[in-house]
């Protein structure tokens, strides 16, 4: 499915400023579909990251760029008659989990209230299959590793994760009263260009360009399963197209691996040309020690396959960054 031609297909793509939106969304059109995307632009991180991102996916004949909130319901309504997306890929959340312990209503709001106005609307106007966001915090509390989708995911451990796994018991609600295709995707600390700059890689590297101390967390006894973007949307494109799934799915997508946070460390004073100076932190409340994903349910029914290992993706990630700030 990878390279299917998609013309005549019109994707709703919501959050398509945002890191991994604006990816999906260059993805789909390069396969010729039509994609509608929406984002408020929220001042999270920078709306000027946001509206660059944008400005890139304009340049393409085949998207439509609209600003509007998921709260707004007779918003979403008019998008819904004027576009009628076939296939929704969401991806609009409020993300972070240290951020929800400052400002816990926001997550009520874009995670909770957002997503149900989506889901039904995407439930009356009959679309196709609705895609969306979970996350890996889901398996916080959990200390059995590698993290698979059979586990029981009861115990969250900071508000965004009780979020994330609050939409896919509601997506599990809507596929059995009204038979929604749902595909729920927890993704696992996902980096490269065009990043977020509210997560590890991008602290990392401003801060250690301009000569502060990085805060290392746990005392640098952490692991993550960085996954490079192009996996990521590999999987998410094989997730929206995949014929032949079941009506619910979850599915990790990782790297399957649990890279120490000093390898990144030490990766990026390579590539830097930098030496960190580390601020040696505990681990923060809803916070988790590691991270690692099994996938081998996504590489049997999505044929997902990640390629970029970390020692590929930094410097990638690094040359994007010198990049964008050049032209600034």
């Amino acid at each position: 499915m990878g390279d299917a031609d998609l013309s005549g297909m019109t994707v709703l793509v919501t959050g398509s400023a945002g890191f991994i939106g604006f990816h999906v969304s260059e993805a789909l059109l390069a396969r010729g579909a039509r994609v509608v995307g929406l984002d408020n632009y929220n001042d999270y991180y920078s709306p000027a990251l946001k509206r660059a991102r944008d400005r890139e996916l304009r340049r393409h004949p085949g998207f439509v760029s609209l600003e509007l909130d998921l709260v707004d319901r007779a918003g979403l309504e008019s998008l819904f008659q004027e576009y009628r997306p076939e296939r929704i890929c969401h991806l609009a959340a409020q993300a972070g989990v240290r951020y929800s312990l400052i400002n816990p209503y926001a997550y009520q709001e874009a995670n909770l209230e957002g997503f149900l106005n989506l889901i039904e609307l995407a439930r009356r106007h009959r679309v196709e299959r609705f895609v969306y966001a979970s996350s890996s915090s889901v398996y916080g509390g959990l200390t059995e590793l590698p993290f698979s989708e059979s586990q029981r995911v009861d115990t969250p451990i900071s508000l965004y994760a009780a979020t994330k796994r609050a939409n896919e018991l509601m997506a599990h609600a809507y596929t059995h009263l009204f038979g929604l295709p749902t595909v729920g995707l927890r993704l696992f600390t996902v980096y490269g260009p065009w990043g977020r700059p509210d997560m590890a890689m991008w602290l990392f590297t401003e801060a250690m360009l301009a000569g502060r101390p990085i805060q290392v967390f746990n005392y640098g006894r952490m692991e993550r399963d960085f996954t490079y973007i192009d996996d990521a949307v590999a999987g998410i494109v094989a997730a929206l197209l995949t014929p032949g799934l079941e009506p619910y799915e979850i599915f990790n997508l990782g790297n399957h691996r649990a890279e120490p946070l000093t390898k990144v460390i030490r990766l990026l004073e390579e590539h830097l040309g930098v030496k960190a100076d580390q601020e040696l932190l505990p681990l923060q409340p809803g916070d988790v020690p590691a991270t690692f994903a099994d996938i081998s349910r996504a590489q049997s029914k999505l044929g997902f396959e990640p390629r970029t290992p970390i020692e590929e993706g930094i410097p990638r990630f690094i040359a994007w960054y010198r990049r964008y700030h050049s032209r600034k």
